[in-house]
């Protein structure tokens, strides 16, 4: 599952969520990518994981990858977000049926900087 950045406001969801793609989307709205400032282009990070059947984390989420070029500075910033995504979208409200499927399984979201490419794109 990838999201990439937007910048545009996060907020947790406000209905059940019943599938994995739900669950991705849920994840993504709650995504803020560090400022321009001090982000870095096409940066990646990886996150792994895990949720209780009522939709709250189970353990704690592992980087388990970050874009080798970045520096250590542009990794913590970029950890930050990752944690602090967790931390709005806490509590996923999960239908039974995803919980029932979900619960104590690893689901691993790629979350990819980049807003500064799509800028590119968009020139004329």
């Amino acid at each position: 599952m990838a999201a990439c950045a937007t910048g545009a406001a996060a907020q947790a969801p406000q209905r059940q969520i019943n599938t994995l793609n739900e669950l991705g989307a849920a994840l993504r709205a709650c995504w803020i990518p560090p400022p321009l400032d001090q982000a870095r282009v096409g940066m990646q990070v990886t996150v792994q994981m895990t949720f209780r059947r009522n939709g709250e984390l189970f353990g704690k989420p592992r980087i388990t990858f970050e874009s080798s070029s970045a520096s250590d500075d542009e990794r913590l910033v970029y950890r930050v977000a990752v944690a602090e995504m967790l931390k709005r979208c806490a509590s996923l409200p999960f239908t039974d049926a995803l919980g029932n499927a979900a619960a104590g399984r690893p689901f691993t979201m790629r979350l990819v900087d980049d807003r500064k490419l799509k800028q590119a794109e968009n020139a004329p």
